[in-house]
């Protein structure tokens, strides 16, 4: 018998309820927004420029996931327009988000002078941190999870207590592919860590490139065994579409920028810093 099922709502003030979620996401950014700014610092671009960026970032980005996901559920929305914007009830796709984001993110590097792809490099791995953790919130509110499985299964996989307790849904215990995800992320986010300073090892925009080929093959196994998967034409799930796509994206981009472009090496253990012009 279960023991014991995380409440989403972590306290009450009021008549406010302040759900896990919100305060995990609250602390995702925060941590984000600290990784970017002791980065860049390394970078000669000032704090200022990351707390703007997010100012701007983090609730456009929820817009995109909010419009990502409606678009693809537009055959309910269309019935119950007045549901569009009440995001309260659930359903954003970090897909969406992360396009809104690298959008708001090229027009502000446009705007303030600064080269996108430092810039992309540097909240790379903020941003892959920010997803570890998030994916938090969908194990607490018990969503995003795969398909049924059994006690056993998860036992097997020597699983914390408390996670198997917290897959046990409606009378049945589930794969929990939030932390698949958050796994196979953090395994991308210690190697970014580990081997952005090298010396001659990733030039310019390279340690972005590396996300994109990363998260697109983690999300394209992980959304193979989720349940509640957006589709198109009712067979084709649409993150693992996305997801081919970025890869085969990023993999062609990483190959012409080696082979036609001639992007500056990072060249940290030399002590020189990339300049730009403000």
């Amino acid at each position: 018998m279960v023991s014991l099922i995380i409440n989403p709502v972590a306290f009450n003030l009021g008549s406010l309820s302040v759900k896990w979620y919100g305060i995990i996401m609250a602390v995702a950014i925060t941590l984000a927004t600290w990784m970017s700014i002791n980065e860049g610092k390394k970078r000669q671009i000032i704090s200022d420029d990351f707390v703007d960026l997010l100012l701007w970032g983090v609730p456009l980005g929820y817009v995109g996931a909010r419009i990502y996901y409606v678009i693809f559920e537009w055959d309910y929305y269309a019935q119950h327009p007045s549901q569009i914007i009440a995001i309260w009830n659930g359903g954003i796709a970090i897909y969406g988000g992360l396009i809104a984001g690298l959008i708001v993110l090229l027009v502000f590097c446009y705007r303030r002078m600064l080269p996108p792809f430092l810039m992309l490099d540097i909240i790379t791995p903020a941003v892959l941190a920010a997803q570890i953790l998030g994916r938090w919130g969908n194990f607490v509110n018990q969503e995003a999870h795969g398909a049924a499985t059994s006690l056993g299964f998860l036992q097997s996989l020597h699983l914390p207590g408390f996670v198997i307790e917290q897959m046990y849904i409606g009378g049945h215990y589930y794969q929990p592919t939030f932390l698949y995800e958050s796994f196979f992320n953090l395994i991308g986010l210690i190697l970014i860590l580990s081997l952005r300073h090298r010396k001659n090892l990733f030039k310019q925009g390279e340690i972005f490139i590396f996300y994109l080929l990363w998260y697109s093959v983690v999300r394209f196994f992980v959304e193979g065994m989720r349940t509640d998967s957006l589709y198109m034409f009712g067979v084709i799930r649409v993150s693992q579409a996305l997801s081919v796509v970025i890869f085969i994206f990023a993999l062609g981009l990483l190959i012409y920028r080696r082979v036609k472009v001639k992007p500056k090496w990072y060249l940290y253990g030399s002590g020189l810093k990339y300049p730009y012009t403000r």
